[in-house]
């Protein structure tokens, strides 16, 4: 009960922090900030399927990608509303995931990674064809102009864009909290713990593993969304192989199967390769991929799974006083 309380006051602290921000951010800081948020969203997507669903994508990237381009396509060629834009770029995410996912999702282990792994791999050259140029602006890439405060605000349009991130970040956390408390996420888990065993009490496992792969990349795709709307621009070379595989480095540091994980795994990847660039622009890779093995020593299930290991610590030391 203790740490529970504790567990909810600080994210309640947290969540404040988040929203007094822009009161005392400088512009970069703001924008990092606005970064952080959105690749929280991204690695929340993938946590679905990973550290819920017990599978393993390494296409998330390609997921990402989609979502980017669907909200660019969709506000610069067809002029659609911003709002609306994103909300269509995680329905289209969300159908391509069912689409993608009711064949891939009959294979297993690293056969499933490495189909999804194939689909990372190709889609920069898909987004390059000639055939989609015209629409995905080739090599070039898309320019993309941001939302525009509204007057009523009294918001710059970077302030307002980061208010506007942080609600649907909020909005996603309140969304996977009760998703995963509820009868539908229970099996999820079930599922990841023993299929057979879900199957014998009635759960139909290939339509929650579709649902569970198909909500994951929605909320990629809704990332990647927003993910045009911070940079204003788009590009093929923007989504290679390696933002998948960030994003998966993201769910293992912070703790797969978590809430906060996936904040924590995103601010590892946002800020760290900044860190070791700064300590040596010739060896940062190597400083980067130092950290890393660091923290997957000191932390094998991520640093939330440390942090439920002292709560774990704690409650049986409390049980076994007199």
């Amino acid at each position: 009960m203790f740490s529970s309380s504790i567990a909810r006051l600080f994210g309640l602290v947290f969540v404040l922090g988040l929203c007094a921000l822009p009161a005392f951010a400088s512009s970069f800081l703001l924008f990092q900030m606005t970064m952080l948020l959105c690749m929280s969203v991204a690695v929340m997507g993938l946590n679905v399927i990973v550290g819920y669903g017990g599978q393993t994508s390494l296409g998330h990237g390609a997921i990402f990608a989609i979502g980017a381009y669907t909200a660019a396509i969709l506000i610069e060629s067809a002029g659609l509303n911003w709002a609306l834009s994103i909300a269509a770029a995680a329905l289209v995410c969300f159908l391509f995931g069912l689409l993608f996912g009711w064949p891939a999702l009959r294979l297993k282990g690293h056969h499933l990674a490495l189909a999804t792994f194939a689909l990372a791999l190709a889609m920069p050259q898909i987004l390059k064809n000639d055939a989609i140029a015209p629409w995905t602006g080739g090599v070039q890439g898309v320019l993309v102009f941001g939302p525009d405060a509204p007057g009523w605000t009294g918001l710059d349009n970077q302030t307002f864009l980061y208010c506007v991130v942080l609600m649907v970040f909020l909005a996603v956390l309140a969304m996977m909290r009760g998703l995963f408390h509820s009868r539908a996420g229970r099996a999820v888990v079930a599922v990841k713990e023993n299929a057979i065993a879900a199957g014998s009490m009635g759960v139909n496992v290939t339509q929650t593993k579709l649902f569970n792969f198909a909500i994951s990349c929605m909320l990629t795709g809704l990332a990647g969304a927003l993910y045009t709307l911070i940079t204003e621009f788009v590009s093929p070379d923007s989504f290679g192989i390696m933002l998948s595989i960030f994003l998966l480095v993201a769910v293992v540091v912070g703790g797969a199967g978590t809430l906060i994980g996936p904040i924590i795994g995103a601010a590892f990847i946002q800020f760290v390769p900044n860190i070791a660039e700064d300590i040596s622009t010739s060896a940062t890779s190597a400083i980067y991929a130092g950290l890393l093995i660091g923290v997957v020593f000191f932390f094998p299930r991520g640093v939330m799974g440390l942090g439920r290991q002292v709560r774990g610590l704690l409650a049986r030391r409390a049980t076994s006083r007199p």
